[in-house]
């Protein structure tokens, strides 16, 4: 399967250089080096059967592929929504595994005028598998493009300029669209409705997290015990991308450390190192609680106003933080905006006010 992935190339390569150039291994796990460290290529599952959680989510995708694949035809175009970090981009690729097709990345925002969607779609071949990663971030105008291609596997090209232009319209190749977003909600209908199947992807269990941060040890060669196991995953804010991260920080301090396999002392050395307590809240997390609480009394609080106390965009805020915060009962929504609930004041050792409902 040919995958079309240049940032990871690009940092491989760097890597490469730096190693011949004599640097230590202490060098490549500093933060300036955290690209290469973020490539994740070779812990991810292959197939379904490898992938752990989203059992819903597998069992409908798992259906559609062995139906297409029967009939010998090309998979219907999908939409994968979820917080980061949740799978999206390894089912993308699990899903040109399971079909050995080739797949090709992209994301919404650069994709900037119709010309480069154009590009991509002609070069496909029969059967490909379009990632579009960020998908409700494109282009209203690149958005256009896609109508034709998803339904008829065609797009029309304009001609020269003025009153002579001209439109024509090229065949493409039949391909699979499979679309991320973080917020679905975004999307406009006209796309949405185009996705032959829209895939919800939930927040992991521990159980399950705990099952991919064994297999992310073992996929890395290092032993761990049960109960760090377990206590890196309740850590991991129901997140398999921060439930490796996790594990590779571990990991660091496993050599360190010098020991022979990862137990609970090197679990929580290693936390309170990244500042992450037993809710899985690092320090942003509780900065955003204390704002909520210190700043603007328990709230409500909107989120403009609460990411410009806080320094960080407001897409920032609602798409990265806010929905663990808000899954795990921290802050609850509400019409006039955010509030902390009675958790966050017990959590972070405030006195909760009698009056309030939550």
């Amino acid at each position: 399967m040919f995958v079309k992935f240049t940032p990871f190339r690009c940092a491989k390569m760097k890597f490469e250089q730096k190693k011949q150039r004599g640097e230590t291994v202490s060098d490549f796990l500093s933060p300036e080096r955290t690209v290469y460290d973020s490539g994740v290529q070779f812990l991810r599952p292959k197939s379904l059967d490898e992938f752990i959680g989203q059992e819903k989510v597998k069992r409908k995708l798992s259906l559609a592929l062995k139906a297409a694949k029967m009939r010998g035809e090309i998979l219907d175009h999908i939409l994968l929504a979820g917080p980061p970090g949740l799978g999206k981009t390894t089912l993308a690729h699990i899903i040109a595994s399971e079909m050995q097709t080739n797949i090709h990345i992209t994301s919404g925002p650069v994709l900037a005028k119709q010309g480069d969607m154009a590009a991509i779609l002609t070069s496909l071949e029969r059967g490909d598998v379009l990632f579009i990663d960020e998908i409700h971030r494109l282009n209203k105008a690149v958005e256009e493009v896609l109508y034709s291609a998803i339904e008829d596997f065609q797009i029309d090209i304009m001609i020269g300029k003025g009153p002579s232009a001209k439109s024509i319209r090229i065949d493409i190749q039949p391909f699979t669209l499979v679309g991320a977003t973080t917020r679905s909600g975004l999307l406009s209908s006209p796309l949405r409705s185009r996705f032959g199947m829209i895939l919800e992807l939930d927040f992991y269990t521990t159980e399950e997290l705990k099952e991919i941060v064994k297999r992310a040890a073992r996929l890395m060669d290092v032993e761990i015990e049960e109960e760090a196991a377990e206590m890196i995953a309740k850590r991991s804010r129901g997140t398999p991308r921060i439930a490796i991260r996790l594990t590779k920080r571990v990991r660091d301090m496993l050599t360190v450390e010098g020991a022979d396999r990862i137990d609970i002392r090197i679990v929580q050395k290693t936390m309170e190192i990244l500042n992450i307590d037993e809710e899985g809240l690092d320090e942003f997390d509780r900065k955003i609680l204390k704002t909520i609480i210190e700043v603007y009394r328990g709230g409500p609080v909107g989120l403009n106003a609460l990411a410009a106390s806080l320094g960080v965009e407001a897409d920032t805020l609602s798409e990265v933080y806010e929905p663990y915060l808000l899954q795990s009962g921290f802050i609850a929504r509400t019409p006039r905006g955010r509030i902390a609930t009675k958790k966050a004041y017990e959590h972070l050792k405030y006195e909760f006010p009698e009056n309030r409902l939550f």
